[in-house]
């Protein structure tokens, strides 16, 4: 069976430390497969608060989660923190990807616990269409 491979960017722009919640364990005895999609978002969240941009204000337009991509490396268990690099790259007319760079902190070093990709579209919500990315947003999640 083929497996995903997600080749990352070389530079990051962005990065943000998420704790590991009880919430976040599953029966298994480590974070499941949904709580990593919900740490993906929250660092996506913060990543565009940091730019002054929320998912529902992008310079006039919103944005809409088109696909997403993960490829787990390493377990993560209650009580670690991890640490979420995101970046903007592949834009297009209507959207972009983003890419995350999940680590963990073992013994004084970075262990790679999962990367991702998330394609990302513009879309108005007033007209209820797909939106051109604005070039203020483009410049700035680039920066």
């Amino acid at each position: 069976m083929a497996r995903i491979k997600i080749e990352l960017p070389a530079n990051f722009t962005f990065s943000t430390t998420i704790p590991v919640r009880i919430t976040d364990v599953n029966y298994g005895g480590h974070v499941g497969n949904d709580s990593i999609l919900s740490m993906l978002h929250e660092a996506r969240m913060r990543f565009l608060k940091h730019l002054g941009y929320s998912e529902l204000s992008l310079e006039g337009v919103s944005l809409i989660m088109a696909d997403v991509a993960i490829e787990f490396k390493a377990e993560l268990f209650y009580g670690e923190e991890v640490i979420a690099s995101v970046a903007a790259t592949e834009f297009s007319k209507v959207g972009f990807e983003l890419y995350y760079k999940l680590e963990k902190e073992v013994e004084g070093a970075r262990k790679l616990v999962a990367t991702a990709k998330t394609g990302m579209i513009c879309f108005n919500y007033d007209t209820r269409k797909v939106a051109a990315v604005p070039a203020l947003a483009a410049e700035k999640l680039q920066a």
